[in-house]
């Protein structure tokens, strides 16, 4: 059987975590597409050894849930016979679609590759905590900038990359600006830097300088886009992006689309940042059927779908420590403010305070806990209260803070700045309302 590195608090593969249903795995497959065939099989190993569910992360790596300690052994041994390739040690991420992307500014994979033989040579996957986490963005059709990194790179042009620390691409820490060497080198100092804090340290931790001018890199920074959608290819075939629902799925809707997939001759499939699927290599007229039998089974088909700005768990009672049905009341909401909900507003729906879908901050998170819900402003699911409601009135809840929203809003306002000037005060009274 492969051997498979251990990281600590991650749910790798041959490290399962325990959750409120049971244990949960993580595959991080390499930049090689999954046949469909494979996947299938994988899908067939989560009904047999887990509770169904197949998720894809906002980092776009695939999750197996309901697992226990012994299954989730079972389900390793047939990854390998699939032959699935699982990703080990330090997280390099680049786009799955780096190197034939005819849009992207640099090819990212050398670079990438060159840091992870660097990181192998100076043994630090074992000194680094499990977090720890390295994004080379091209800059191509899918950009990385919501992606957090402790090691932000960033093509400027074909040999130049602007390197920053400790972030997404809203709040990293500029370093400099790198030749692909230099940025190689600068990365694996930085590493060894957070190496010499312990097993918990973070980029974040680093006392580190801006060498650049911020304004300039206010202005370059990249972006996060949608991979939702036809996406041309280096070879002139295309790749079809679809999201899963709040990043789930069951396994037999996933059997079905790969089936269809095979139908349309795809080359493979790659799992993709934002909770997305990427089918690879296929013709024109073949995608927009794939496309119409994907939303039949309930895949996201189209950038605009609210589901895609939504966070939330399996919350109960799918999950143990679940106090509200999280997917439920996403749901609800989605289903009814549609398009309507406010476009700035990041919502996180999480069935309890330990916030698993979504462990960073949002614009407004809706926490399950002994009271019912929680609206929380601007944190996390642990953050403090503005306000509470009943359970079962979360989703209608959401749709009074969208009205007032709608009402209060300033047009240089965006949705976050309006929630923290209304206070929690007036959103209280907003979910007071009948």
């Amino acid at each position: 059987m492969t051997s498979f590195s251990r990281r600590g608090a991650c749910p790798a593969l041959s490290a399962p975590m325990q959750t409120g249903d049971g244990h949960l795995v993580r595959l991080n497959p390499l930049a090689d597409e999954i046949a469909p065939k494979a996947l299938i099989g994988l899908c067939e190993s989560a009904q047999r050894h887990g509770n169904g569910i197949v998720e894809v992360t906002a980092r776009g790596s695939i999750q197996i849930r309901g697992l226990t300690a012994e299954s989730a052994c079972l389900l390793a041994a047939e990854v390998d016979v699939l032959g699935i390739p699982v990703r080990t040690g330090v997280p390099i991420d680049t786009s799955p679609l780096a190197s034939i992307d005819p849009e992207e500014i640099a090819n990212p994979a050398p670079l990438a590759a060159a840091i992870r033989l660097a990181i192998a040579e100076a043994g630090l996957a074992t000194r680094l905590g499990p977090k720890v986490s390295v994004i080379v963005d091209g800059c191509g059709q899918i950009k990385l900038g919501a992606i957090m990194g402790d090691v932000r790179l960033v093509a400027l042009n074909a040999e130049r990359w602007r390197l920053s620390v400790g972030g997404d691409a809203a709040s990293a820490r500029l370093v400099g600006e790198f030749g692909s060497d230099a940025a190689r080198v600068a990365t694996l100092g930085i590493l060894r830097s957070i190496s010499e804090l312990g097993r918990q340290g973070r980029a974040r931790d680093l006392r580190v300088g801006a060498g650049a001018d911020e304004s300039r890199f206010e202005q370059s920074r990249a972006t996060s886009s949608s991979p939702i959608g036809i996406l041309p290819l280096a070879d002139s075939r295309i790749a079809l992006g679809i999201a899963l629902p709040f990043g789930s799925i069951d396994a037999t809707t996933l059997i079905a689309f790969c089936r269809a997939a095979t139908d349309a001759d795809a080359a493979g499939i790659r799992a993709a940042p934002g909770r997305s699927l990427l089918v690879m290599g296929l013709a024109p007229p073949a995608a927009d059927t794939l496309i119409a039998t994907a939303k039949t089974l309930g895949f996201v088909t189209s950038p605009s779908d609210p589901r895609i700005r939504i966070a939330a768990c399996p919350g109960a009672p799918a999950c143990a420590s679940g106090m509200i049905a999280a997917r439920d009341v996403a749901a609800e909401i989605a289903a009814d403010l549609g398009e309507s909900l406010d476009p700035t507003l990041s919502l996180h729906v999480s069935g309890c305070a330990k916030g698993c879908a979504h462990p960073g901050p949002a614009t407004l998170t809706i926490v399950g806990d002994e009271k019912g819900a929680v609206f929380v402003v601007g944190g996390t699911a642990k953050g403090l209260p503005a306000a509470y409601t009943a359970g079962y009135e979360a989703a209608r809840g959401m749709g009074r803070l969208t009205k007032l929203l709608a009402q209060e809003r300033k047009p240089d306002e965006n949705a976050a700045a309006c929630l923290a000037r209304l206070g929690a005060k007036r959103l209280a009274q907003a979910l007071a309302q009948e």
